[in-house]
């Protein structure tokens, strides 16, 4: 059964191992991620463009006579990219998240020329891992449309042993540092692409100037985090956490019925206030980049007073997960991958949007308002086929940002770029051989 669904899903897009393959690479992780993954594909006898839409992107990418540059508005791209694939022969298309305009408009591309679109993303099974998938992720991922059942099928015959991470990568300081850099190069020297505009809401000098003020507010930051988090784990209370996101977040915005993240902590205060014990607290913990844009916790705030409810209502900036995890009574989110490690704990979770790992066996079918009277835990079992699935297919250990992350990530996912099956058909041909030198690696 496993099998002929696996193949029904992967039917397009798969290419012999000796065919010539001609990649066009588009935005990638901010820093030099995509440059060495370039040099990796074409020591490998690929062909491999550059297409560039602001100086950050030309800044990352060394090869510059394969570099394409797009200097029009957004609106004129997906012409432009059609003569890329004709002029260039382009066989596989590669992005970092795929529901950016451009990215997007590549993806159609790419389902309508039959070309094989590679998608790489932050980690499902974050901090110690990236995920590489075959076209599309998060709510447009194959993940989607496999049960637990057909999961656990595909694993009947592999050892289970769950791979352990690293202990640490390091990666967060070098994404911060990588992205404050990409935006200060488009900020002071971006003349050469008179048409670009920001994918997202606000111009690039005004997350600019947030950035500088998180900098700067930092050392406030942390004390009012610590002082919170103190408040929290020597209250005695229970609490409900909700796992908050970026509104920006390419998951928040194209996977949840969602504009705004306002609209998201509303409700989950207006239910928490309608139906929670009296005893009980809700803790918004805010996502590690958040940089006021939103101004959620003055929202928060705001919509709690309105409510009645203020001194049951907390908000951390920042502050260890797996510590306020450890204590609390469950989680809510939209879609964050931040509640893998809620499922890993066996706590129960809600999920408000659309997520790969939104399966019946692992988040709760109820209400909000029901979830918080009584909240349904998951499967454990489910939840252990599930991480094991990942492992053995789409997650590979390391970063996009840190040197030493970025060594093993790019070891194992050129390997698989080139690969003629999906990691997830791989695993159902049983050609999943990577994994057991990943385990090698990481015991």
């Amino acid at each position: 059964m496993y099998q002929k669904h696996i193949e029904s899903i992967f039917s397009v897009g798969r290419r012999g191992p000796d065919e010539p393959r001609t990649f066009l690479l588009l935005q990638g992780p901010h820093g030099p991620f995509f440059d060495r993954l370039g040099k990796q594909l074409r020591a490998a006898g690929a062909t491999v463009w550059r297409a560039g839409f602001n100086a950050g992107d030309e800044f990352f990418w060394s090869d510059k006579a394969r570099y394409i540059r797009h200097a029009g508005p957004i609106q004129t791209w997906p012409e432009h990219l059609e003569r890329i694939i004709a002029e260039r022969g382009i066989t596989d298309i590669v992005l970092y998240g795929d529901v950016r305009p451009a990215h997007a408009a590549a993806r159609a591309a790419a389902r309508l020329h039959g070309l094989t679109l590679h998608v790489v993303e932050e980690g499902y099974l974050r901090p110690y891992w990236v995920t590489y998938e075959r076209g599309g992720s998060n709510g447009h991922s194959r993940l989607m449309q496999i049960d637990l059942p057909e999961m656990q099928d595909a694993l009947k015959d592999v050892d289970d042993e769950t791979l352990r991470p690293p202990a640490r990568w390091g990666d967060v300081n070098q994404h911060k540092f990588y992205g404050a850099f990409y935006h200060f190069l488009v900020l002071v020297a971006n003349r050469k692409y008179p048409g670009y505009r920001s994918h997202r809401e606000i111009s690039v000098m005004e997350e600019f100037h947030l950035q500088l003020r998180k900098l700067l507010l930092s050392p406030l930051f942390m004390i009012q985090s610590w002082i919170e988090s103190r408040r929290i784990r020597r209250g005695g209370f229970p609490y409900h956490l909700v796992l908050m996101q970026l509104e920006h977040d390419s998951s928040f915005r194209a996977h949840s019925s969602y504009d705004r993240m306002k609209e998201f902590t509303d409700e989950c205060l207006t239910e928490f206030a309608r139906s929670a014990a009296q005893h009980h607290h809700m803790v918004f913990k805010a996502h590690p980049l958040e940089d006021g844009r939103s101004r959620n916790r003055r929202n928060i705030f705001a919509k709690a007073a309105e409510l009645g409810i203020s001194d049951r209502v907390h908000y951390l900036r920042g502050g260890k997960l797996a510590q306020l995890l450890s204590q609390a009574r469950a989680a809510i989110t939209v879609n964050s991958t931040a509640a893998q490690q809620a499922l890993w704990r066996g706590l129960p979770v809600k999920v408000m949007g659309r997520g790969v790992y939104d399966k019946p066996e692992l988040v709760s079918p109820q209400s909000i308002g029901e979830f918080i009277k009584n909240p349904q835990p998951p499967s454990s079992r489910a939840y252990r086929t599930y991480r094991s699935y990942l492992l053995h297919t789409s997650q590979i250990p390391g970063g996009f940002y840190a040197a030493r992350s970025r060594a093993p990530a790019l070891r194992h996912i050129v390997d698989m770029m080139l690969a003629p099956a999906d990691p997830y058909e791989a695993l159902a041909d049983g050609c999943a051989a990577h994994r057991q030198q990943l385990a090698d690696q990481l015991v």
